[in-house]
């Protein structure tokens, strides 16, 4: 595995920085979760925007333009051969001193990872996960903003460790009103008498690009789509259930704090939305070879 490092390749086993780095010591940085399929790197714009908008509301200077950020991705998969992969990206402070002040850092640390991820085993897929609620609530807009995707994950890490303490994969975040954020890791949609459901941004809910495809694709297959805000209840209550996210894609979700959902099994609109979101990722996204895209336009 090749790393990228501010804008050179290293061996994963020489891939360093500095322990002084702020990223390291204050969760001080920002990341991108991406997915490359058949050669191609899935919204690739639409993530780097969002890198780039987590930079500026946390005052982090990236020392690349979003252009050649896009380049530094793509070259960073051509480098390791990969056509199918899980992109990570990273912009952290860069080196400091100890002590919080970020204007004591020297560059900021650009960081690109191209590797493989299972986030979930295929069975979850195949017949639906368990998941619960959990009593760590999601960051309060005004604390730390879920909207930033940042390196500080420790709300997050909490939740995760409280639903593997139930015994489940993945836990349901409530914000401090009592309704439904996010999960852990991912957005989640129910689907009740034909509306595709989840929660708004201000709920607590991060600015998902997979969230916002499946959104589109619901529309497509005559959905009505709306983000409204959901309780417990609402969960308990839906017809349906699932995740989205990069890692995840779509996972069907079939049993909430021991209440089943639906008939206990994945659904028809959710598997409906797993196979319209698999033909496009199979023909969509930047290409990472440039033969690719002549061979489209022949």
């Amino acid at each position: 595995m090749k790393v990228f490092i501010n804008g050179k390749f290293y061996d994963a086993e020489e891939a360093k920085i500095s322990v002084f780095d702020h990223g390291l010591l204050y969760g001080d940085g920002v990341f991108e979760g991406i997915r490359a399929y058949n050669g191609r790197v899935f919204k690739l714009k639409e993530h780097i925007d969002r890198l780039y908008y987590s930079a500026k509301a946390i005052l982090l200077k990236i020392p690349m333009s979003p252009e050649e950020m896009r380049r530094a991705v793509l070259d960073a998969c051509r480098e390791n051969g990969f056509r199918d992969a899980y992109i990570r990206l990273v912009v952290t402070r860069g080196k400091g001193t100890l002590g919080l002040g970020p204007d004591r850092c020297e560059n900021p640390q650009i960081i690109i990872i191209v590797g493989k991820i299972q986030l979930y085993p295929k069975e979850y897929y195949e017949k639906g996960l368990t998941i619960v609620t959990v009593p760590t609530v999601r960051n309060l807009h005004s604390a730390v903003n879920p909207a930033i995707k940042s390196l500080n994950y420790l709300n997050n890490i909490l939740a995760k460790i409280e639903a593997q303490a139930a015994g489940v994969e993945e836990a349901v975040m409530l914000n401090a009103q009592g309704y439904v954020a996010e999960c852990t890791g991912d957005n989640i949609f129910i689907v009740k008498d034909n509306r595709l459901l989840t929660p708004p941004l201000y709920a607590g809910a991060l600015y998902g690009i997979t969230r916002r495809v499946v959104m589109d694709l619901g529309r497509e297959i005559g959905l009505e789509v709306a983000e409204v805000n959901l309780t417990r209840y609402d969960l308990y209550a839906a017809d349906e259930c699932f995740l989205t996210g990069t890692g995840a894609e779509i996972v069907p979700v079939t049993k909430i704090d021991l209440r089943e959902v639906g008939e206990g099994r994945p659904g028809a609109v959710t598997q409906r939305l797993v196979e319209s979101y698999r033909k496009l990722t199979a023909v969509s996204g930047d290409p990472i070879w440039p033969e690719a895209s002549q061979a489209d336009a022949g």
